[in-house]
């Protein structure tokens, strides 16, 4: 019976991930590994509805509208958050798969209200879970923007005790 010596597999590893790491390293050096272009090159970020300080223009940047109908969106919030540093939440529509294109998600005494976008893929069910920060007891505003450019929404009010935005 052969006992395997530990400080041999050790050494082995460690020069394989040394190898390995630098033909990495050699192949980028010369130019063989090439960047790749990132997915988030695709959806451009909004800079200017995260900037916005009122509810409206940030809907109306985010969004180019601020008319929006109620419906088709669900919101799971606490009613009442311990830390408004970290809210769960969790929204999701009834419409089919593949019907919603993006998520938006506002907080309407936040000092900048637009909180978050997020873009649906093509299958599975339109929902989104996230944790978000609250400045102070308001209504957390879900927003489904679908394929064909239409906009549906819902709210529920969320009593922040303690933290959030302010501190």
């Amino acid at each position: 019976m052969r006992v395997a010596n530990t400080q041999n597999t050790g050494r082995r590893s460690f020069l394989k991930t040394l190898g390995t790491t630098g033909a990495v390293v050699a192949a980028a050096g010369a130019g063989l590994l090439k960047p790749v272009k990132s997915l988030a090159a695709n959806f451009p970020f909004p800079k200017e509805a995260f900037n916005q300080e009122s509810m409206d223009s940030a809907m109306q940047t985010a969004l180019g509208t601020t008319d929006v109908q109620e419906g088709h969106v669900s919101l799971k919030t606490p009613t009442i958050a311990e830390n408004g540093a970290v809210v769960p939440i969790t929204a999701s529509s009834d419409l089919e798969p593949g019907k919603v294109a993006k998520f938006h998600i506002f907080v309407t005494k936040n000092p900048a209200p637009y909180t978050a976008r997020f873009h649906m893929l093509e299958t599975g069910r339109p929902e989104v879970s996230t944790r978000i920060k609250m400045n102070e007891t308001s209504d957390i505003v879900a927003v489904a923007e679908t394929t064909d450019g239409q906009f549906y929404k819902t709210s529920k009010e969320v009593r922040v005790t303690i933290g959030g935005c302010g501190g």
